[in-house]
């Protein structure tokens, strides 16, 4: 397709060589048609709008929505997915409609906000999100997608002439957090609505449009690979930058092996590799070198570049800007401070002072007496010389200026975790990747190809240029095909996280019913999956019952039901393997309880294994704690007691109870010096000498099994009858018979293994839906179809502690509550440390703070017990998980006005930290407010709440 802007008729330039041709009138004719009909369509004066042509799969989208169907474009980040979007915001305004603009966080909202108020003026455009309301009744408003979701379930009239939604960041769904929040839009968003999906590349974006097309009807499908701005990918080893792959095409990637990149990595790597291995074999962190120590391989020879000398080098290449990726935060900082130490500047003079003016008229609104707090002088110092930290913990108007300044080329140097791939508009030239290894919440885990996509997609600014550049820095162990395989994948797949929660069940039962909310529920796209992966199930089911049909036939005997006579065959080895076990078990005890009974100095024959013989014993090695045989559960002791003996060869050995498979007994005693010494050879020699001198003529007693259990059992002698008795058994083609019978038995279990699973799977979000109904029903929040008042209270709290909010105001646990004494409370809803074991017990404020919390702590007891009776599991992501008191001490003493330092001093946390985790609070304050219905106390108490904590750094942290 033809991208660029198309020439006016008597633009086309004449015919001039000998073989062009003029066009027939015919001809001239239908071209002016096509011309005239292209011009005469939205998308060409919204091209118009821009100063380059739009690519192919921009087009083809914009043509999509403007034909009236839905799209899904999944495309590379910068890849300029965000066009279509703005295009569905130019059909809104053309035809008189609204269009909501929806992304997963606040401060993609507020960019998106900036970038359309440009395009369009202040007066056609609002935000919408949980710090801002700004023009909500707009034609075009910007909004994080809980907004959105909030408007469906409450009939809001700003729903009114929706035409157009934008999701922004789609692929968002699959966070196991907050990822539900985009399934419920998608399917309660009305039918007249045209959905515009914007995802990164996912591996499975045609299963996802075939969900898009089911549940939202025509949803066209738009998928494109390619990078406007081809990306290289390197590795940089002690002072060199070696290219990634041997033979990369334009766009960085290995040419001819797409399904296995790995192939053809730089040989100069994998030698590298090999070497460092053969150099260091052991593994150890730091090879010894003349005068300091390098890290892995031989001196001088390969090592992890420093911060500092990276940024040197890609400076001096002419490689910046760059984001260099440190999954911390103290990392961050640290890169930065190790930068200033070593006196590098990145910024000239005039730069500087460009810089320094940005600085202070964006952050002119923040009290002098907050700056020292904040950080802001060494942060300027920072910025002025070009480089800045990006972070969540960092003062969100902080971040704000890094990315205002890291656009217009004023900060070349970045040091920043994830977080700052999620959508926020900070290309670069190069991005660096310190480690291919982040902590996720539980423990170290290797990043995904999803992830390494997302972050070095940042690589290569459109219009600026002409590649990118991806730099992995060497690390000891690194794997340069592993490495391959991760840069040449460039898609993940995108599964679900929904989950119906308590906030989202009364609400669907309150539009729906529980049927009907049960048949929509059963329309997300976390049952499309699961049922999808249950029809490749239910296709090997079929062929197994085909199969069994077979081996049925073949088994088929002319004396009888050779089925019945197998059964007897099975019962029959069953119970002699079941007696088998239970007299395995027992001589396995009786051999546990006779070493038990060793002493140090005891004379024993070792039954088997490699040291069977002649043996003295050291240590019975019975359990640390306790020498008791009572100590059969003791961690080191699940497989028995492993004693220490000396051999007649004098080999001191731990034995294990594989040696004796009987019990055994003491043959002589020997007394064991005191000077012995087992690692000593003399020590050994001569005890060992003593040992064969004093018991080597002693031969070992002979185990006697006693008569097997089979022999005198009643249910095998009934069995062997019945199996004498039948008629099969004297069928000449008896054993062939068996043979198929078996393959029948076998495929049969496997069978009904594949059902078993196939009913897990079917039907799972509307049997976890039932079970929240029930949990609801027994506390009174719902009666049958019928949501009961504190149902409809319930249906305005949201969050992960819904319920527990619901119950509190139910209960009257925060009736009688100040201001700053509800705030401690309600940050236990929002409130969740970054480790589970990141502190001791929290400071509370005492009296009414600490009374009310305890109450808190016992209904969520109270809670979880309930969830457990009914099946409900929150490592599911579903229930309620327990609320946690870390943020109460801060949130009581900011409420009561204390000053920035004295609460961050208290607090131990970032200022970005502190100012997020007070806007949530503020948020479900807000929500406690409106859910109070008739209490006009407690309405009142959190917007008195509400007011105390939006002061100083929080009301001045918000943009507009």
């Amino acid at each position: 397709m033809n991208t660029t802007p198309q020439r006016s008729e008597d633009q086309r330039p004449a015919a001039h060589g000998p073989d062009d041709q003029e066009l027939s009138p015919a001809e001239a004719y239908a071209a002016f048609r096509r011309r005239a009909k292209e011009q005469a369509t939205a998308l060409h004066g919204f091209q118009q709008l821009y100063d380059f042509p739009l690519d192919e799969f921009q087009i083809e989208a914009c043509q999509a929505l403007e034909a009236g169907e839905g799209v899904l474009v999944a495309a590379p980040t910068g890849s300029g997915k965000t066009i279509v979007g703005e295009f569905a915001v130019h059909l809104a305004l053309q035809g008189g409609r609204k269009c909501f603009y929806t992304t997963p966080i606040k401060a993609l909202s507020n960019q998106k906000y900036g970038d359309l108020v440009k395009r369009y003026g202040a007066a056609k455009v609002g935000l919408l999100t949980g710090d801002n309301t700004v023009n909500g009744d707009a034609p075009v408003v910007v909004m994080t997608t809980e907004v959105l979701r909030n408007m469906l379930y409450a009939g809001s009239q700003t729903l009114n002439g929706l035409g157009y939604v934008v999701m922004d960041e789609v692929h968002y769904l699959a966070d196991r957090f907050r990822g539900a929040v985009w399934e419920e839009v998608i399917i309660h968003l009305p039918e007249s609505v045209t959905l515009v999906s914007l995802s990164a590349t996912v591996s499975n974006a045609e299963e996802f449009g075939d969900w898009l097309d089911t549940v939202r009807g025509g949803t066209k499908v738009i998928v494109s690979e390619h990078r406007p701005v081809p990306l290289w990918q390197h590795v940089m080893a002690g002072n060199r930058m070696y290219d990634l792959f041997a033979n990369p095409d334009r766009d960085g990637r290995p040419k001819d092996a797409p399904r296995n990149p790995a192939k053809l990595v730089n040989p100069e790597l994998v030698r590298l590799a090999r070497s460092e291995i053969a150099a260091n074999p052991r593994g150890d962190r730091f090879a010894k070198g003349r005068g300091r120590s390098m890290p892995s391989g031989r001196p001088g020879r390969v090592w992890t570049p420093g911060r500092v000398d990276v940024i040197d080098r890609l400076d001096s290449e002419g490689l910046l800007p760059a984001i260099t990726f440190i999954f911390s935060r103290a990392g961050c900082e640290a890169a930065v401070q190790q930068c200033l130490s070593s006196g590098l500047r990145l910024n000239k003079d005039s730069d500087r002072a460009t810089v320094r003016a940005i600085v202070e008229e964006r952050c002119a609104d923040i009290p002098d007496e907050d700056l020292h707090v904040l950080g802001y002088f060494e942060w300027l110092d920072g910025l002025e010389r070009g480089i800045a930290a990006h972070h969540a913990g960092m003062l969100p108007r902080f971040k704000e200026v890094v990315e205002e300044l890291f656009v217009k080329g004023l900060v070349k140097a970045v040091f920043a975790t994830e977080t700052l791939a999620l959508g926020i508009n900070m290309p670069a030239r190069s991005v660096v990747m310190e480690k291919l290894v982040k902590w996720n919440g539980e423990t170290h885990a290797d990043i995904t190809p999803g992830e390494y996509t997302q972050l070095t997609g940042r690589a290569g600014r459109r219009g600026i240029d002409i590649e990118g550049h991806a730099v992995v820095l060497w690390q000891r162990g690194i794997d340069p095909e592993a490495l391959a395989g991760l840069a040449g994948t460039r898609t993940y797949p995108l599964k679900s996280s929904f989950r119906p929660s308590y906030n989202m069940a009364v609400n669907l039962v309150s539009q729906f019913g529980r049927h009907r909310s049960r048949e929509l529920l059963e329309t997300s796209f976390a049952q499309f999956q699961a049922d999808r992966s249950v029809v490749g199930i239910a296709k090997q089911v079929q062929r197994n019952e085909e199969g069994l049909d077979g081996y049925r036939a073949s088994m088929t005997c002319h004396l009888g039901d050779f089925d019945e006579y197998m059964g007897l065959r099975r019962d029959l080895k069953d119970r002699e393997n079941e007696l088998a076990r239970e007299g395995s078990g027992q001589r396995r005890a009786a051999a546990v309880e006779s070493i038990e009974q060793l002493k140090a100095g005891d004379v024993i024959h070792v039954p088997t294994g490699k040291f069977a013989g002649l043996a003295l014993v050291l240590d019975p090695g019975l359990p640390p704690v306790s020498r008791s045989p009572r100590t059969h559960r003791h961690p080191d002791y699940q497989d028995g007691p492993r004693p220490v003996v000396l051999t007649s060869e004098r080999q001191v050995k731990r034995l294990a109870m594989i040696d004796f498979p009987h019990p055994v007994a003491a043959v002589d005693r020997i007394k064991i010096p005191k000077s012995f010494n087992p690692r000593s050879p003399q020590s050994r020699r001569d005890l060992a000498s003593a040992l064969r001198t004093k018991a080597g003529h002693l031969e070992p007693e002979r185990f006697r099994k006693g008569r097997a259990a089979a022999a005198d059992d009643p249910e095998i002698t009934r069995l062997r009858t019945a199996l004498r008795q039948h008629p099969c058994h004297g069928c000449d083609e008896r054993e062939d018979h068996a043979r198929w019978a078996e393959r029948y038995h076998r495929l049969h279990r496997d069978t009904d293994l594949l059902e078993r699973k196939m009913r897990s799977r079917t039907h799972t979000i509307a049997r976890t839906f039932d079970r929240v109904c029930g949990l609801l029903t027994d506390l009174g929040y719902l009666q049958g179809d019928t949501v009961t008042g504190d149902g409809r209270r319930l249906g305005r709290l949201y969050g992960e502690l819904d319920l527990l909010a619901s119950e509190c105001i139910r209960e009257g646990v925060w009736k009688d509550l100040g201001a700053a004494e509800l705030a401690a409370c309600a940050s236990a809803l929002v409130y969740e440390a970054r480790q589970a074991d990141d502190a001791a017990t929290p400071r509370v404020p005492e009296g009414n703070a600490k009374e009310a919390l305890g109450r808190m702590i016992r209904i969520w007891g109270h809670l979880d017990a309930l969830e457990e009776q009914h099946r409900i599991n929150t490592a599911e992501g579903v229930g309620q998980r327990e609320p946690d008191l870390g943020f109460a001490w801060v949130a009581y003493r900011w409420s009561l006005g204390h000053n920035l330092d004295a609460v961050l001093r208290d607090a131990e946390m970032p200022a970005g930290d502190f100012v997020r985790w007070t806007k949530q609070l503020i948020d479900v304050l807000g929500q406690i407010q409106d859910a109070a219905g008739e209490d006009a106390q407690l309405r009142g108490t959190a917007r008195k709440a509400v007011d105390s904590l939006r002061r100083g750094i929080i009301a001045y942290s918000s943009v507009s």
